[in-house]
């Protein structure tokens, strides 16, 4: 039975000084731990065609940031040489320090009120049609940044009016305000990554809710119903089938309809490990399963990532919509 995330049980809240000792610590312990070997599957070329260094060189040149880079995700190599990325705003160093992700955290720099502008000026230049906008946490914010995910938006409208826009956003620590601000600048797709199941949250995700992500999902779906709702789950952080299963019947509760699906992969030894490699068969039987509770569109997969294929399957996602009225 799908669950009603009222009845989502909320997590201890533990206080930013906690948090952050209590991820130093277990990230010294991990740090003493051996790394667990890739299977064959997870195995990719390392990125150098031209189209990958012209973007790079562009990047480098305007002074953005792409989630590619700081994630150190494993698929930038296609997606750049597709003339494709994630584009990083708000700096590069997050206020949190979640145990799976690469993304340099510590006191973030002054919000660069020019950013928005650089950022649409790339878009032009690369001729991209769809694009996606993601950011770092920014809890020193009084609106989480939301206001720079509006301002991005509407400076691409204004430079590239054709282009399709993603937006990954950070939870705002729950003000459905911050999200409003977001959602009135009517981006194509609303992205909030899951990443994991209710009971590794307080180990995975330093400050954060499960029952916040929910919410957040939620009220994108009241409030602009028009706009599709996007999450991202990782496996392999300990999870069982059973969690997972239950998350996927939580999320498809608050609407959500496009939902990918991928291995995670320790990015140092300081960070969380890998509990075990998912088989491709595997990433295939939970997207069948998944498809099966009422997602629209699912990618599931070893090195499938939140904005893997974003082009794709938000064609494909409005192809099956089309197709269902």
């Amino acid at each position: 039975m799908i669950r009603d995330v009222s009845r989502v049980i909320a997590l201890t809240p533990v206080t930013p000084l906690d948090a952050s000792r209590a991820s130093r610590a277990s990230r010294a312990s991990r740090a003493d731990q051996p790394r667990r070997p890739k299977p064959e599957w997870l195995k990719v070329r390392a990125p150098g065609s031209p189209a990958y260094l012209r973007l790079r060189g562009l990047m480098r040149e305007l002074n953005l940031h792409t989630v590619c880079e700081e994630a150190r995700c494993p698929n930038i190599g296609e997606c750049w040489n597709h003339g494709t990325a994630t584009f990083m705003i708000l700096g590069e160093r997050c206020t949190r320090a979640c145990a799976y992700c690469a993304v340099a955290h510590g006191r973030p720099d002054p919000v660069d009120a020019g950013e928005p502008e650089r950022v649409a000026r790339a878009i032009r230049t690369l001729g991209l049609d769809y694009v996606v906008v993601t950011s770092v946490d920014r809890d020193d914010l009084p609106d989480g940044g939301a206001s720079a995910f509006a301002a991005t938006i509407r400076r691409t409208r204004e430079h590239w009016p054709t282009c399709r826009i993603e937006v990954l956003i950070p939870d705002f620590q729950g003000s459905q305000a911050a999200l409003e601000t977001v959602l009135d600048a009517v981006p194509d797709v609303l992205n909030h990554n899951t990443e994991t199941v209710p009971r590794l949250y307080r180990m995975a995700r330093s400050g954060g809710r499960y029952s916040r992500t929910l919410e957040l999902l939620a009220h994108s779906r009241r409030y602009a119903p028009t706009i599709p709702t996007k999450t991202g789950l990782m496996v392999g952080l300990g999870e069982s089938r059973d969690e997972v299963l239950a998350t996927l019947h939580d999320l498809r509760a608050v609407g959500c309809e496009i939902l990918t699906i991928g291995q995670y992969l320790q990015p140092t030894v300081a960070h969380a490990p890998v509990a075990r490699f998912y088989h491709p068969d595997e990433f295939l039987e939970l997207k069948t399963v998944a498809l099966g509770l009422g997602f629209v569109r699912v990618e599931s997969g070893p090195l499938v990532r939140s904005s893997y294929h974003a082009h794709e399957t938000a064609d494909a996602y409005a192809a099956e919509r089309k197709a269902d009225r």
